[in-house]
């Protein structure tokens, strides 16, 4: 299994579209937490235990597959910007 799929597989059993819960939005599974709410928490700062103490519903894996979403989506999506030649 090449790096890209254990990265994927780690937070597709976690995070979950159902279109009856919160519109469709990505939540993770057996809640209504939406994998933005807790990206947000983390670009605030929130240290993974305080997202677990405001949604006690969570679990650390599951802010741990929101980042490894995060990182997986900016591998694949985001160009890379030029980098400044070194002389």
């Amino acid at each position: 299994m090449s790096t890209a799929e254990k990265k994927g597989s780690q937070y597709a059993e976690r995070i979950v579209r159902d279109p009856q819960v919160c519109g469709g939005q990505p939540t993770f599974k057996g809640t209504r937490v939406t994998l933005r709410t807790v990206l947000a928490s983390l670009a605030e700062g929130d240290s993974i235990e305080e997202i677990l103490e405001q949604f006690p519903t969570l679990k650390p894996e599951d802010v741990r597959a929101a980042i490894v979403f995060a990182a997986a989506s900016a591998e694949e999506d985001l160009p890379l910007p030029a980098f400044p030649q070194i002389r």
